[in-house]
């Protein structure tokens, strides 16, 4: 017979914020609520950090994605203060499909670092990197760098992204004429960011006008165009499409990713290009902030779940929480992980509860497993497949990141490779995704005409890697919202962390109105060892 699970009780019973899960965006908002004086409670019924941005080995990967893809309730808890809410965990995942083609991973299980999250990595100058710097919270990480950066053309090769000067005479699949009309266009952009004279600047007019338009004004090639807007922009949807593209960009927020793109080149001295990754997969940077809060005095308790939250028998408000040891504990703010929310039948949610569980939008995520690298000679890359690259109805970018055993997310020997891309719904998602897996990899995964016009593709690797294992799961978008009870944002559909960081942000000042987010450190010093793994500039 079992033992009953025994519960630490926690002191004191009142705190200014209660934090449940210990995803990135909790972790940021906790550690800079601690940073700022408050006292902070981060409970995770997990046994482990990181929640939906977890790092997790390959069995324990599986069982999350399960676990999460159905709804799981609490029973019903009475309290003889206070109106008490059960909670429900509400399923962000759905779709899971796990294909095993060799023991080897699953046999290994321990020795995988696998995000749930994935794709993802830092530019070396976007705003998440500035405050690993600036809060020291880089002494808990290293990383290494993304070696090289590729994109399909429209003939379904695979091609160096011409991402700088050097790059770009070196391109082989670009004409004289096509190299001068990019370093021109660079060099456009350079002159309009940097502090040259007002001649030099674009127009507001232009700034405001669609990208692909200012690309074409400026007369680029379609396939400039196509590299500039989805290697390196990192543009989602079609672009040249407006009656499909949800999201069109504009020239301003264009050039500003390309300039970010830019300044990433070079900035640390051991990182190649514009792109970094975490040692140990991306889990470690929500266990970083949570470091630095522990050392400003917030109170971590894991495998601690919630079963109830507590609420005023007159008004609604809320009040507390109560944990499933039967403590109750008390604060003003609450904020909960994006899994969470309250079961319908109560009617109405509790008044005072942020409404942030409306999915709209989904996101196609993929991992496999081989033993050989999509590119000869090269450990750690970035692949992206454009809009209707892969098949006529493709209208959302692919994106493809693979990582060796270098940075400690499989074993030497193995290649991880993430897939992600955004979907209206789960039939679409699949499509998608098993369109790039089919033409990255060889493996029996089912086709249809629209996967098979991947084909094309595979005349140009040669000796494709054999897929070992893979999984493909959908993942709802929500983007978290403000109250009392507080949700945060699921993992969204971006290569970078910088809106979540702004949605983080802005949370925090919400809660914490007079507070600065995060003041500078006398640790945080960008001049760290000379170690090949550590942010040195």
């Amino acid at each position: 017979m079992e033992e009953p699970t025994s519960y630490p009780s926690i002191e004191p019973s009142n705190f200014d914020l209660i934090v449940v899960g210990t995803g990135l965006p909790e972790s940021i908002i906790a550690s800079a609520a601690s940073a700022a004086g408050k006292t902070v409670l981060h409970l995770d019924p997990n046994p482990f950090y990181g929640t939906h941005y977890a790092s997790l080995p390959l069995n324990d990967l599986v069982s999350f994605l399960e676990s999460h893809s159905v709804p799981q309730s609490q029973p019903s808890e009475t309290s003889s203060d206070h109106a008490s809410i059960p909670l429900v965990t509400r399923p962000l995942y759905s779709s899971l499909e796990i294909n095993s083609y060799s023991s080897e991973p699953i046999d290994n299980s321990r020795k995988f670092n696998l995000d749930l999250a994935g794709p993802r990595f830092f530019f070396c100058s976007d705003s998440m990197i500035d405050l690993i710097l600036k809060t020291g919270i880089n002494q808990y990480m290293e990383f290494k760098s993304v070696d090289a950066s590729y994109v399909s053309d429209a003939e379904g090769k695979l091609e160096n992204v011409p991402d700088s000067r050097s790059a770009i005479f070196k391109h082989r699949g670009l004409s004289l004429s096509e190299k001068n009309q990019l370093m021109k266009f660079f060099k456009l952009v350079q002159g309009h960011c940097g502090n040259e004279s007002e001649e030099d600047k674009i127009s507001e007019q232009d700034l405001e006008s669609p990208f692909v338009e200012f690309l074409t004004k400026m007369g680029l090639s379609q396939k400039l165009k196509s590299i500039i807007l989805y290697a390196i922009v990192l543009a989602n949807y079609d672009q040249d499409n407006l009656e499909v593209c949800k999201d069109v960009i504009n020239t301003k927020s264009g050039i500003n990713r390309l300039a970010l793109y830019h300044s990433s080149i070079g900035r640390f001295s051991n990182a190649n290009g514009a792109m970094i990754y975490p040692i140990y997969g991306q889990g470690e940077l929500p266990q970083a902030f949570c470091r630095r809060a522990a050392v400003k005095g917030c109170i971590y308790v894991l495998r601690m779940p919630i079963v109830a939250v507590l609420m005023d028998k007159d008004d609604g408000t809320y009040k507390g929480v109560k944990l499933v040891s039967g403590q109750e504990l008390f604060s003003p703010q609450l904020i909960v992980a994006p899994s969470f929310t309250f079961p319908s039948t109560l009617g109405p949610s509790p008044a005072q509860v942020a409404n942030s569980c409306d999915a709209k939008e989904k996101v196609a995520r993929g991992i496999c497993i081989a033993k050989n690298s999509l590119k000869p000679e090269v450990a750690n890359c970035l692949v992206i497949f454009p809009p209707r690259s892969l098949y006529p109805e493709q209208i959302t970018s692919i994106r493809v990141v693979q990582l060796s055993g270098n940075v400690a997310v499989c074993p030497s020997g193995m290649f991880v490779t993430y897939l992600s891309a955004t979907c209206d719904n789960i039939e679409e998602g699949k499509i998608l995704i098993n369109a790039a897996i089919n033409a990255l990899f060889s493996a029996p995964i089912p086709r249809n005409s629209e996967k098979s016009a991947a084909d094309n593709l595979n005349d140009h690797i040669e000796e494709r890697p054999s897929l070992l294992w893979s999984a493909l799961y959908i993942q709802e978008l929500t983007t978290g919202a403000f109250d009392s009870i507080s949700c945060t944002m699921t993992p969204d559909e971006h290569l970078d962390y910088n809106n979540i960081l702004d949605a983080s942000e802005k949370l925090f000042r919400e809660i914490c109105p007079n507070e600065e987010f995060f003041s500078m450190t006398s640790s945080s010093d960008e001049h760290l060892d000379d170690g090949g793994s550590e942010l040195d500039p």
